[in-house]
């Protein structure tokens, strides 16, 4: 007798509701947290005219974020991780006031004492997310079976870069009316966001195998991430990629100088490559990465790094929203494949740790690229820098290629 063939099932994940409130809670957060982005980096480049304070932005939130991560890692893997998410995001909610009543017409912060109070502010937001980008991962795989964690990454990528749509657009329509209306509307989506989390149980961690003292639970995920050649390889692919390639923090300027568009449209530019990784994750969801997927990694990467340079020269602004399209949907292979291995990969008594060295490699990566992008932008001019990013890109992943023979190698049913 013939042995039926188990269908894939798009949808597994999506029926775990838990899950579902998960999602929604990814959803709302991360359309405040990209929302807020638009509307801080406007405002700064708004009150400055300047790259470089672009830059400082990024610096401001990237420096405590690194310095907090290793520590938040060991706390996600200590400490109940639905607790260390809600404080996160109620430290969040009161941020965001602080930022709002900057922007009051009746305050006299910003006239006083310029964007620093900004950055301070944004300082402080680094802390909150070096915590939530441990704890956030490691909860998700407490939600959902070992069998579903490749679905639920697909899934869980698609919410984060529908909030990454939503929210950029919004930021730029809102930001047109005033910064007040734009930032009480980003602490509305940080409360949806709390409020969808409160319906999800509190989970038990993990039994840890042995005992281990702080300075060995610090660096016990360093020394596995760095032993363990798929996810060293596949962390340090996209940490360059996204370091070199990455032109978000200077769309304010392409926008006001070379496009000659305002903030709605600031905010549609923002929203492309969500929408374009929104196209791929789309395709993902019915015909997973399997086989070969080491081979699709390295080609999609270096097809951002193309894209990148293609967006770099061009001048017109449609045709600027479609590389910008392509970089997120290339992108997003290098995002679905890079959480499925460190799913099936990581013990569940270290995901926290892993989680916080992963949000080191990428998390932080957005913002030092923010930084590199002002810098190189001053030294090279802007469309320069871009394009050398583009080719760094693709040069990175040729040499990734040649050093990761386990990744190149890559078959996801072959993870242990």
């Amino acid at each position: 007798m013939l042995e039926k063939k188990t269908l894939h099932d798009p949808y597994a994940a999506l029926r775990i509701k838990e899950f579902l409130f998960f999602l929604n809670t990814r959803f709302f957060l991360t359309l405040a947290i990209l929302m807020q982005s638009v509307i801080v980096s406007w405002q700064v480049y708004e009150l400055t005219h300047s790259k470089l304070a672009l830059g400082f932005i990024c610096l401001a939130e990237a420096i405590p974020f690194i310095f907090v991560s290793l520590v938040s890692g060991h706390v996600a893997d200590s400490v109940s991780r639905k607790r260390i998410i809600m404080i996160s995001i109620s430290l969040l909610i009161l941020s965001t006031s602080a930022l709002l009543y900057f922007s009051l017409e009746s305050s006299s912060i910003l006239k006083n004492y310029g964007v620093l109070p900004i950055y301070l502010v944004f300082g402080f937001i680094g802390i909150v997310r070096g915590f939530i980008s441990a704890a956030f991962p490691a909860f998700m795989s407490q939600i959902v079976p070992r069998e579903h964690y490749g679905n639920s990454a697909t899934w869980n990528s698609s919410i984060w870069h529908v909030g990454a749509v939503v929210g950029p657009a919004i930021a730029g329509i809102v930001c047109a009316i005033n910064f007040q209306t734009a930032y009480t509307i980003n602490l509305l989506f940080i409360i949806l966001s709390i409020f969808s989390f409160s319906f999800i149980a509190s989970k038990p961690l993990p039994v840890k195998t042995k005992k281990e003292t702080l300075g060995q639970s610090l660096g016990g995920g360093i020394k596995f991430v760095f032993s363990n050649q798929l996810i060293l390889g596949a962390l340090s692919l996209d940490l360059f990629a996204v370091l070199f390639g990455g032109a978000v923090a200077m769309l304010p300027v392409f926008a006001n100088d070379i496009l000659d568009v305002g903030s709605t449209e600031l905010g549609f530019l923002r929203s492309a490559p969500a929408l374009g990784a929104i196209f791929t994750a789309i395709i993902l969801a019915y015909k997973p990465i399997t086989k070969n997927a080491g081979r699709n990694l390295f080609i999609n990467v270096a097809l951002f790094g193309v894209a990148t340079i293609f967006f770099a020269v061009s001048t017109n602004y449609y045709l600027s929203l479609f590389f910008l399209f392509l970089t997120g949907a290339f992108d997003n292979v290098s995002v679905v494949i890079r959480h499925t291995i460190l799913q099936l990969a990581t013990p569940d008594e270290m995901r926290g740790r892993v989680s916080a060295v992963n949000s080191i490699f990428i998390g932080s990566s957005n913002e030092i690229g923010g930084i590199e992008s002002a810098l190189t932008a001053v030294a090279m001019g802007l469309v320069r820098s871009v394009i050398f990013g583009g080719i760094m890109t693709i040069l990175i992943v040729a040499g990734t290629y040649q050093l990761a023979p386990k990744l190149r190698k890559l078959d996801m049913k072959k993870i242990e």
